[in-house]
């Protein structure tokens, strides 16, 4: 099931996201519902919070050639617990700030560890678009958004682009 997508500024994209102690079915199914909104968005990855559920969950598949076997990934409380000292710069984008994109610089190379969504625990050396992806999508979980990593002028600008873009919608 597809699930709507919070657009910033939401006071709910700002918060710290709670552990998950169990993953559950009902879990599972957000996980998935995840996906769907994730692929019809289009996007490479979508944390808990960006759908409103305050939980340390997030998905990803940084897979965008046409015609490639989607590769995708949940983690239930993902980690990062090493990163390159090698700095990346990637434009970035946000479901939550549609059309809106920047440059931010990250590790190159980060290693995660989460939990599946059959409960066991995994670890894994992501690099590239991948790193880049998954240390955003981890932000969302710590309430960072992309647009805190730019200079205030810059973020003021975005925001109330976005404020206008949910004022428009709400009188639509």
């Amino acid at each position: 099931m597809k699930r709507p997508i919070l657009i910033h500024p939401d006071p709910r994209l700002k918060k710290l996201s709670t552990p998950i102690e169990d993953v559950t079915n009902e879990l599972r199914t957000l996980a998935n519902d995840m996906l769907s909104t994730m692929y019809d968005a289009p996007g490479i990855g979508l944390a808990a919070p960006q759908v409103g559920v305050n939980k340390r969950l997030i998905v990803l598949d940084c897979v965008k050639e046409e015609g490639a076997t989607p590769q995708p990934v949940t983690m239930f409380n993902p980690e990062v617990i090493a990163s390159s000292d090698e700095l990346n710069t990637y434009e970035e984008g946000c479901l939550s700030i549609p059309d809106q994109f920047a440059d931010v610089t990250r590790p190159t190379e980060v290693e995660v560890v989460w939990i599946d969504e059959n409960g066991a625990a995994q670890q894994r050396v992501f690099d590239g678009l991948w790193a880049t992806c998954v240390q955003h999508e981890i932000d969302h979980l710590n309430g960072k958004l992309f647009i805190d990593y730019l200079k205030p002028l810059r973020r003021q600008m975005i925001t109330r682009k976005m404020q206008k873009l949910k004022r428009d919608k709400a009188r639509a």
